[in-house]
């Protein structure tokens, strides 16, 4: 098999006609050939509409949500019926999820009735729980076949599957049984039972778990799929491991783009807009959290007046809080996310943070203890930077562990307004302990 770099990809797109083009790219994977189409801008959604509808719906599988909907719109409503039958259930209802209810039903009925029905479930279920992800298409088999019926099967309808490695064993009532992977129905002779060589202790995800769970049970089993299932044990569909590597990413980046005050819709070449929408409310909550920051530092003013060295130690202490507080709530934060953090350990952790604050804190609170001494050449002055440290990062990492647990029981995505409490008592508590102690001893400072 013939392989092409981007650059040659792209001089396919461009010179060559549509038959030769489908011959060629039977061996190509999709995603190789939607990242020479992207690289061609103006050209790309021209030479997509030359692709026949099965190429085109595979390359649709690997866009992502906006691509999706620009792409869909080039093309007539029956060519988008057309390409939307080449595509599998799960693929098809992330699609029809964000159109409008007229254009959603224009679309189920002019689709494969079997099909229609099947994403017509998948849309009553929420978008990130496993019923939302899952897909129709899998193996479904009975105890009291043999080996060769099940080839036989196979042969007739695993072209249609989301997988074949796993089969899965299903009584009258579709309720799931057992489960039995390709390899040892392969090495097992042709007249033996499905009953004989199928495992009975299946591990299947409930329709309703939440997605960031679902990709916590792929982690630790390290299943290439998993079947899915209703209170009854009726099996509805099947998840791919496809599908968590894109919940991963899906979760990371929302992860990421929330600690830092973004909204996850925001592209690095997007528009300003679209920027500014993104970004500004954060921006006005931090603005509320620093005239706070502001306030309690004008409480001070006149020992800062009386004592204008204060000024220089008081971004130290505060931003030193900062620091350490954001270091534990990433660590729980992640540790929520991965599902590490758990009733029972919970204390355990608690306990662990607050001496790593406290021990981090004595830390840096002898160095910064000593630079003031050097620094005002007061020992006095010394010892209330050097406690006010250990104070404000013993506060941040507790802070750090108690506001994502606090958020995450109030159902509030502890990653979304985290860093704003964070910074503000690190910042808040680290002005009020400095000069604090420092109006505290300020007759023996001068």
């Amino acid at each position: 098999m013939k392989t092409f770099n981007k650059e040659e990809l792209k001089e396919l797109l461009l010179t060559q006609a549509p038959n030769a083009l489908e011959e060629i790219f039977e061996e190509i994977h999709p995603v190789d050939i939607l990242d020479a189409l992207r690289d061609l801008e103006d050209d790309k959604y021209t030479i997509l509409k030359k692709l026949p509808n099965w190429l085109v719906a595979d390359i649709f599988e690997e866009m992502d949500e906006d691509e999706q909907q620009e792409a869909l719109n080039i093309f007539s409503e029956i060519d988008q019926f057309k390409i939307i039958n080449e595509m599998s259930s799960d693929e098809i209802t992330d699609l029809l999820g964000n159109l409008e209810p007229d254009r959603v039903d224009r679309f189920l009925g002019n689709i494969d009735k079997e099909e229609a029905e099947e994403v017509k479930e998948l849309l009553t279920y929420e978008e990130d729980t496993a019923g939302g992800i899952m897909a129709t298409e899998f193996i479904a088999i009975k105890e009291e076949m043999t080996v060769i019926d099940t080839l036989g099967y196979l042969q007739a309808t695993g072209l249609d599957a989301e997988t074949v490695y796993y089969l899965y064993v299903l009584d009258s009532n579709e309720v799931l049984t057992g489960i039995l992977s390709l390899r040892d129905l392969v090495t097992a002779t042709f007249d033996t039972r499905i009953s004989d060589i199928m495992t009975t202790s299946v591990k299947s995800i409930p329709v309703n778990m939440d997605q960031e769970e679902v990709a916590n049970i792929f982690q630790k089993y390290g299943f290439q799929a998993m079947p899915v299932v209703d209170s009854l044990g009726e099996m509805l569909g099947v998840i791919t491991f496809d599908d968590i590597i894109d919940i991963v990413r899906e979760e990371d980046n929302e992860d990421i783009y929330r600690l830092g005050g973004l909204s996850e819709g925001e592209a690095v070449d997007g528009p300003v807009i679209d920027s500014v929408k993104s970004r500004l409310p954060w921006l006005l909550v931090n603005l509320v959290t620093a005239i706070i920051a502001g306030a309690t530092v004008g409480l001070f003013s006149s020992t800062i007046d009386k004592l204008v060295i204060l000024a220089t130690f008081n971004p130290i202490i505060a931003g030193m809080g900062g620091n350490a507080g954001t270091q534990s709530l990433t660590l729980i934060v992640r540790g929520i996310a991965l599902g590490e953090l758990s009733k029972e350990n919970a204390k355990r952790v608690f306990l662990k943070e607050v001496i790593a604050g406290l021990i981090n804190g004595v830390a840096i609170g002898v160095v910064v203890a000593i630079l003031g001494l050097i620094w005002a050449n007061k020992p006095i002055f010394g010892l209330v930077v050097g406690v006010a440290m250990i104070l404000n990062m013993s506060l941040a990492t507790i802070v750090g562990y108690l506001v994502p647990v606090t958020l995450k029981k109030l159902n509030v995505d502890p990653a979304l307004a985290s860093a704003v409490f964070v910074t503000t008592f690190t910042d808040v508590c680290g002005f009020f302990f400095f000069l604090g102690l420092a109006t505290m001893f300020l007759k023996y400072l001068m």
